[in-house]
């Protein structure tokens, strides 16, 4: 564990996996620090060839600690702010280094849906991995099956609308695997028009100007050339249908029975795939064990 000076270490040497940073939480930190000090060294690692204003190292985790203390610096012009406790790791693959940096995102306040999906694709473009599903596989070993199968619908829409969005993290999950499946059915054009029309200022706004487009995918006559039962040109009617029966906008249809061994709900339309069905089983678990 060494000082190392504020000027050597460059933040930016890696893409962070987090989007926003809380003000409240920087200045909370800020001034738990300058009460009692830096409690967690952060970690660098030294780069190959000098960063951007000549630094040393490259920042690998403690984003917000570096931050708190540079406020410091700032505010007092202290001579102590002038370095930072740190940790200098050895030089790992770039792999490793994404992986150490999730981890502690992970643990410390869990990245969003969003977040996940975009370091992931990151991460792959910038030759950390061979491609987005090995990225996916390694930076979240340890989550479940079901949370990486979400994790690469979310970053298709990165992959496919990451520049347009203005509000990717106030998708919901439930949102954010509907609009993956529609852009897996050819979306992506409709939804880029729709959204360069538009400019929300808040995240309902613009799932507003995104659910339109899903609804008229899900309302379109199918392809006869597809095979398959066509379906009628009559308009869906959603909501409750009767006091058992319930189609949501994405066209899946949910009916409510009962037999001798208890309670049947049965679901059905194309919007239903694995992914989902695992996302709808983790849900059930939640509600069922409160």
């Amino acid at each position: 564990m060494v000082e190392l000076p504020l000027d050597q270490i460059d933040e930016a040497a890696m893409i962070r996996d987090r989007l926003t940073t809380s003000e409240e939480a920087i200045l909370e930190l800020r001034q738990s620090t300058a009460a009692h000090g830096l409690r967690l060294p952060i970690e660098v690692f030294e780069l190959e060839k000098p960063g951007r204003a000549g630094q040393r190292y490259g920042l690998l985790s403690g984003y917000r600690r570096l931050l708190a203390v540079r406020g410091l610096r700032e505010l007092t012009q202290a001579e102590k702010y002038s370095n930072i406790r740190g940790l200098i790791r050895p030089r790992a693959s770039s792999g490793g280094a994404f992986v150490s940096m999730i981890e502690e995102n992970e643990v410390r306040e869990e990245l969003s849906h969003f977040e996940r999906g975009r370091i992931a694709v990151i991460a792959a473009g910038q030759g950390a991995f061979a491609n987005t599903e090995e990225a996916v596989e390694w930076l979240f070993a340890s989550g479940s099956k079901a949370k990486r199968s979400k994790i690469r619908s979310f970053a298709l829409i990165f992959e496919e609308l990451g520049d347009m969005l203005q509000f990717p993290e106030g998708l919901t999950e439930r949102r954010g695997l509907q609009l993956a499946m529609a852009l897996r059915r050819g979306a992506e054009t409709p939804l880029r028009d729709a959204l360069s029309r538009h400019a929300p200022d808040h995240a309902d706004a613009e799932w507003s100007v995104i659910e339109p487009v899903i609804r008229s995918l899900d309302e379109a006559p199918r392809d006869a050339r597809r095979g398959g039962r066509p379906r009628t040109t009559a308009p869906l009617r959603y909501g409750w249908i009767d006091d058992k029966t319930l189609r949501i906008s994405s066209g899946i249809t949910i009916h409510r029975a009962t037999d001798s061994k208890g309670h049947i709900l049965h679901l059905e339309g194309e919007a239903l795939n694995s992914e989902l069905m695992d996302s709808l089983m983790l849900h059930i678990q939640s509600l069922l064990e409160r």
